[in-house]
């Protein structure tokens, strides 16, 4: 069976339909929401979403803001508080972290939520970015290509880069450092590096049943 797609997951829209079975929302509402990743949708004038993958838009939380966060910014709190343990009330152990590709989109959520916790930060972008980086909190910011800072010793690397090699970080990680990687998980692994997967916390929907339980979206592009 051959689904139709249009790309992108991440959207903010305005309910104009909900299915019989949602009581937590209502035709009007503006929300952020995360859709049906093997079909996305998020291109299109119209989306179908889950319920329990939809949030209610706070008023100043723009559309292109809200938009933004659902894949990306999942992904680094998960990284950044189950993964590397980070609590965000600043208690808990300190911990000396590395951001890969900081200037990305999980980087960028990465960097900030993990400076509200008991952590050191170094940060690593293109040279362009240095100053962006640093504005969201990072304690160091390195440009990626140099090799600044390799004295230092990680408790965690959170690796949001795909085409910087394992064994960059392995003379870098403290005694039980670990790395965080999204990209290349299983390759890490088989070099003996402790690493962890990180997925965003939702389940992915690999078919559109149910339909009581969705919601259909009018889009916002502006």
């Amino acid at each position: 069976m051959f689904i139709s797609s249009c790309a992108a997951t991440d959207v903010a829209g305005e309910v104009i339909k909900v299915g019989p079975r949602v009581t937590n929302y209502k035709t009007g509402d503006k929300v952020d929401a995360m859709l049906n990743h093997p079909t996305g949708g998020g291109l299109a004038e119209y989306a179908v979403a889950k319920d329990n993958l939809i949030v209610l838009r706070p008023p100043e939380v723009s559309a292109a803001e809200g938009a933004s966060l659902p894949v990306a910014g999942l992904a680094a709190l998960q990284a950044v508080t189950e993964s590397a343990g980070v609590k965000l009330d600043g208690t808990g152990r300190h911990v000396n972290l590395l951001i890969t590709a900081a200037s990305g989109g999980v980087g960028q959520y990465a960097v900030q939520l993990a400076k509200l916790g008991n952590t050191n930060v170094t940060a690593t972008c293109g040279a362009h970015n240095l100053d962006l980086v640093k504005s969201l909190g990072a304690d160091e910011v390195l440009d990626y290509k140099t090799p600044d800072g390799v004295a230092r010793k990680y408790d965690v690397v959170i690796h949001c880069e795909m085409d910087i090699p394992w064994s960059t970080f392995e003379p870098n990680l403290s005694t039980n450092g670990k790395v965080i990687d999204s990209k290349h998980p299983l390759r890490l692994k088989k070099h003996g590096l402790r690493s962890v997967m990180v997925m965003p916390l939702v389940r992915l929907l690999w078919s559109l049943q149910f339909y009581e339980c969705y919601l259909i979206l009018e889009v916002i592009t502006g």
